[in-house]
């Protein structure tokens, strides 16, 4: 009679073979290089991409000095004895794209609105709201500066200064900033190409009837909106049941086309996962379980063509492993630089938090700001890995490091806000 040996589990404490999560995360960004190849797009197709030039600008910007305000411009040495009553007498006016063509002297001035041309001799702006107007003068009501209100020629951008790096991802601002300098056209970094599958004879696409034993695909859908915020082509494999076969076909499908290629589902040790032993045939697998929860049985391959990352098949799992592991690995293979990191800060927990020592938790929460400005935290309750409802739930993870054990009210921890995450 044979005797029964248990083997690792998840339950385990310091469970053997299994990576901590720095060392995992640290592994894959140590293989993983930004993929080559650009193209010349549309600036208005730009927003999110990530540039393969440096954008330089050509001219000043503003390109002339200019009055930050509707007022009244004049030379600011003037100013130097006025008190409030002093008059200036009002000579022209100066519109944006309709500048006054005479010189202001002493004691003059010129009516002028935001954004239109210094006159030559002005050097200051005195804000309507704060003189008084009547017969063709106005008269200072209070102390004013020398300098006010003029926004200078290159105070934003400097001819010649480079105001981009190659590796930015572009943001609304960035867009304007480059739409600034007139530019109708930037070279970015081609996207990355992402392979997507779930796995599993059990899943149905959304529409089918529902047997017994089966349930619909919500893994792929997650990750398809989770990946839209970044600059990628995602190939989608839909579902592949649990044969060898047909698993080995698709996966070569999908190393061919694509830079990533990431299945949920198949990674864990029942007789019917597959995905390791296709992963195996085509590259290195690098490791296949990390101390973490949820998540424990995340696989990670770097094949001849490409890397694969094999997901557990709960969504909750899923998703953790995205922004934990597969995100940092995505940015980089996108060439964004500096690497962002997700944003964590300190909050007080609200309840307990249950953890065992050995492995680093990922547990949903909900984070609140206090009136006192301080931040709080509160768990959304069960923390299945099968429980979606808790990530819908949660704007938060709240990180308990692999040392670390069960956690009380009251104190701090850290915490990953959803919104930092990209």
């Amino acid at each position: 009679m044979n005797t029964f040996k248990p083997a690792p589990s998840c339950t385990d404490t310091n469970e053997y073979g299994s990576l901590r999560a720095d060392d995992a995360l640290n592994q894959i960004l140590e293989r993983v290089e930004p993929v080559s190849g650009t193209e010349q797009i549309p600036l208005q197709r730009a927003g999110g991409r990530v540039l393969a030039q440096s954008i330089r600008s050509d001219f000043n910007v503003p390109a002339h000095t200019n009055s930050a305000v509707d007022g009244y411009a004049l030379r600011g040495r003037d100013l130097d004895s006025a008190g409030p009553g002093t008059e200036f007498r009002i000579i022209g006016t100066a519109l944006a794209g309709e500048p006054f063509p005479g010189t202001v002297g002493p004691s003059e001035c010129v009516r002028i609105m935001t954004g239109a041309v210094l006159a030559q001799g002005a050097d200051t702006v005195l804000m309507q709201e704060h003189v008084e107007i009547g017969g063709g003068v106005i008269r200072t009501q209070a102390t004013h500066r020398s300098g006010d209100n003029v926004r200078l020629a290159g105070e934003d951008i400097r001819q010649g200064e480079t105001i981009l790096d190659p590796g930015r991802l572009c943001t609304p601002a960035d867009i304007g900033l480059i739409a600034s300098l007139g530019r109708g056209e930037v070279r970015v970094k081609r996207p990355v190409r992402v392979g997507l599958l779930s796995t599993g004879t059990e899943i149905r696409s959304i529409g089918t009837p529902l047997e017994e034993g089966t349930l619909y695909d919500s893994n792929r859908h997650t990750l398809q909106a989770a990946l839209q915020k970044l600059p990628v082509e995602i190939n989608d494999y839909g579902i592949v049941a649990d044969d060898r076969t047909i698993l080995d076909q698709t996966f070569a499908n999908a190393e061919r086309d694509n830079d990533i290629t990431i299945s949920t589902g198949g990674v864990s040790v029942g007789d019917a996962d597959h995905t390791r032993a296709c992963i195996e045939a085509r590259g290195q697998v690098v490791f296949s379980k990390v101390a973490i929860k949820p998540g424990r049985p995340l696989t990670f391959a770097s094949l001849s063509s490409g890397f694969f990352f094999g997901l557990p098949g709960n969504p909750v799992a899923v998703m953790v492993t995205y922004y934990q592991f597969v995100l940092p690995a995505l940015k980089k293979l996108a060439g964004i630089e500096p690497m962002p990191k997700g944003l964590t800060l300190r909050a007080q927990t609200l309840n307990r938090f249950r953890k065992k020592p050995g492995r680093t938790e990922y547990q949903r929460a909900i984070l609140s700001r206090e009136e006192n400005g301080s931040w709080s935290v509160a768990s959304t309750g069960r923390q299945g890995s099968g429980i979606l409802r808790s990530m819908s739930l949660a704007n938060a993870f709240v990180i308990l490091a692999h040392d670390e054990s069960t956690v009380e009210p009251g104190a701090d921890v850290t915490v990953q806000p959803f919104e930092t995450l990209l």
